[in-house]
């Protein structure tokens, strides 16, 4: 199932869309609301649709944010024919620019491209990456070498390289991690610290896990 974030203030366009693509085994979730788009968990979906003309908030703003510190595809799909809007979007990180109206096998099309990209460049950076995540074997690798970690700092560090170079923010890899509860303890920062010292990571001058003012964490792989 490919899970398909959009933000989109139609959602009889939404739901028209929607239907097609479920033909295909891909699943829309969409929020009319901005706001509601951008604090959802967005690493939890492969692509991202997003339309330009949204209550509150534009559309080119969405785009910055999320292409800033999440590592997703992203479609601009929007009736705005402006060429500045289509230059704009492109250059703050959208992938494609489809503007409105497009039959749906167009949209299908764009998808199965993007992800296709994505997927050979996810193997690119599998080869060079100094972390492997051996889920089976719940181990985790640092330059070919099995980490000696507790499930707690197994937890966090498998949070950060799921999200391939990208930044996680504290609620995120609490939400995965099992051992943790409150993203606004200090727990979380003490496991950073553990594992940073497990990777001789200065953290005045990181190589590895980066703190985002504001955000979260970033591993550098």
């Amino acid at each position: 199932m490919i899970n398909i974030l959009m933000i989109e203030d139609d959602p009889e366009f939404s739901e028209f869309l929607g239907e097609y693509l479920a033909k295909y085994n891909m699943k829309i979730t969409n929020y009319e609301d901005p706001f509601l788009g951008l604090s959802i968990g967005i690493s939890n979906f492969d692509i991202l649709i997003l339309d330009l003309t949204l209550p509150g908030m534009d559309g080119l703003e969405v785009c910055e944010k999320i292409s800033k510190s999440y590592d997703i595809p992203i479609i601009i799909s929007s009736a705005r024919g402006d060429v500045t809007d289509k230059i704009m979007g492109l250059q703050i990180g959208a992938d494609y620019y489809l503007p409105k109206p497009y039959d749906p096998k167009e949209m299908y099309a764009v998808i199965q491209s993007l992800l296709r990209r994505s997927k050979r460049g996810l193997k690119v950076e599998e080869k060079s990456s100094l972390f492997i995540h051996e889920e089976s074997k719940m181990q985790i690798l640092f330059n070919k070498e099995a980490l000696n970690l507790t499930q707690a700092e197994y937890e966090v560090l498998s949070a950060l390289i799921s999200k391939k170079d990208g930044i996680v923010s504290r609620e995120e890899i609490v939400s995965k991690c099992e051992s943790l509860t409150d993203s606004y303890s200090k727990s979380l920062d003490v496991i950073i610290g553990r594992l940073r010292t497990k990777l001789n990571d200065n953290p005045r001058k990181s190589q590895y896990i980066h703190s985002v003012r504001g955000l979260g964490y970033k591993l550098t792989q």
